[in-house]
């Protein structure tokens, strides 16, 4: 008998009926400049003006409205890089229960005053020689907190694969989705909604050169790690794949492109001149890929993911400066 999936369209169909009127259903914008740049019809998921600045509340707010009374009476942990923090932290005021968030000492500063801004108790831990998972469990275990993971979670997946949902529902079929991966879980439910509504769409991940370990990993046919990447994307700063969202990719993914820092500071600059959106460097990734044409063969019709815009202003202005 075929595997059954351990998630599918009708689970991202379910997430977004659940979200519905608690996350915001992101604009999806047309630049005929990008258009030309690319040669090819763009349409841009801003999922950079999503509650909390990323695509992550929908899967953080899928996940914690799943608990139990007796669950969110106890509290919610994770463990982040900086935006499943936030999508947590604000899903459980939400529900009205308390946050507890494992994030790296050098996350980005804007990240942590946001966490800390919608109620969250913050918890640090040295990213190049502390094991997030391990602490973030621990802490769970140790205070009877339910976890909710960055992407190794169906109900996470299911929500993240809402954005794509929502693009193809609006923008029609589409002969290609390029979309950031890090931990892989906004791949994995993008790719199960896209190719369960159009089974012909080519899925393109794309990576910061630093961090391939998914493009690694689907080479060699099972996960492989990498030394903590050193990126200006700290969102995908990821030294392996998920086990449950690479049993997806695996299966789902047609591809995935890299992209180096300097690109993916040329794309935060044409998002911000050209299409006057902020992104930052994790959300700019896949845009980066199509503007320097890393996307080969060219699909016509591409839809693409900007999957977040949490930045602050001095960081924003130092990355672009030059």
């Amino acid at each position: 008998m075929p595997e059954t999936p351990p998630v599918s369209l009708y689970d991202v169909q379910d997430a977004a009926a659940r979200i519905k009127g608690h996350a915001h259903r992101t604009p999806v914008l047309r630049s005929r400049t990008l258009d030309g740049l690319v040669g090819a019809e763009v349409f841009v998921k801003c999922e950079n003006l999503q509650r909390a600045g990323a695509f992550k509340f929908r899967g953080a707010y899928n996940a914690a409205s799943r608990l139990t009374p007796e669950q969110l009476a106890q509290g919610i942990a994770a463990y982040s890089s900086g935006n499943h923090a936030q999508a947590v932290a604000l899903a459980a005021r939400e529900l009205g229960t308390t946050a507890v968030i494992v994030m790296p000492k050098d996350t980005p500063r804007a990240k942590l005053e946001a966490t800390a801004g919608y109620g969250a108790e913050i918890v640090t831990y040295d990213r190049y020689t502390g094991d997030r998972v391990a602490i973030g469990e621990a802490l769970a275990a140790d205070r009877g907190l339910a976890l909710i993971p960055p992407y190794e979670h169906p109900h996470v997946i299911a929500g993240q694969g809402t954005a794509a949902l929502e693009l193809i529902e609006e923008a029609g079929e589409l002969d290609a989705l390029v979309v950031p991966v890090g931990g892989g879980g906004l791949i994995a439910g993008s790719a199960t909604a896209a190719k369960g509504l159009l089974p012909g769409i080519r899925v393109i991940g794309v990576e910061p050169e630093a961090g391939d370990d998914t493009k690694r990993s689907l080479e060699a046919g099972r996960r492989v790690s990498i030394p903590v990447p050193r990126t200006i994307a700290d969102g995908q700063a990821a030294d392996i794949p998920g086990e449950l969202t690479f049993s997806i990719n695996r299966r789902l993914l047609d591809g995935i492109t890299l992209v180096g820092d300097d690109q993916i500071r040329e794309a935060m600059r044409f998002a911000f001149e050209r299409l006057k959106t902020v992104v930052e460097p994790s959300g700019a990734s896949a845009l980066a890929a199509l503007l320097s044409h890393r996307v080969d063969p060219l699909p016509r019709r591409i839809g693409v993911v900007l999957s977040g815009g949490n930045i602050g202003a001095q960081r924003f202005a130092e990355l672009l400066g030059g």
